[in-house]
């Protein structure tokens, strides 16, 4: 990996200023300019060395603190139809598929952030309604222990 790269990871791996310049450091410390750290990070992302450049949003911060992990057992022909369903929720921030073990039949886990756990439960409820998939577990977070991405 380029020696570039790995500087501007570690440079915006703890995140970038909420500015209208949210780059400048950043080239700043490179010595080049802020549209060619855009450029890195595209590049970067374009020969598969990050998936993504986004922003990660502190959710218990604002409030959120009613978290569930849903856990479907969704047909194995419908995966890709439901899960696309599923993914479609605004309350739905993460969506993919695991193997099913002898005890433990749910192929497909949706992770559901609201203010309440009423509200988890009411969205588990319209997903259940909009996939036809009644079959599911609600596992709620009672503590969040680490959040962070990968480092450098």
């Amino acid at each position: 990996m380029k020696d570039i790269y790995i500087q501007l990871l570690r440079i915006t791996q703890d995140g970038i200023p909420f500015t209208s310049r949210p780059f400048k450091d950043a080239a700043a410390e490179l010595n080049i300019s802020e549209e060619e750290v855009v450029d890195l990070i595209k590049k970067m992302q374009s020969e598969g060395i990050i998936r993504r450049f986004g922003a990660s949003i502190g959710h218990r911060v604002l409030g959120i603190t009613a978290n569930a992990m849903c856990t479907w057992n969704v047909p194995d022909e419908r995966v890709e139809e439901v899960g696309k369903i599923m993914a479609g929720f605004n309350e739905v921030t993460h969506c993919y598929e695991r193997p099913r073990y002898p005890d433990w039949p749910y192929n497909l886990f949706t992770m559901v952030h609201s203010y309440t756990k009423e509200d988890c439960i009411r969205t588990a409820e319209d997903i259940s309604k909009a996939t036809g998939i009644e079959d599911y577990k609600l596992l709620f977070s009672e503590k969040e222990f680490k959040k962070t991405g990968i480092r450098i």
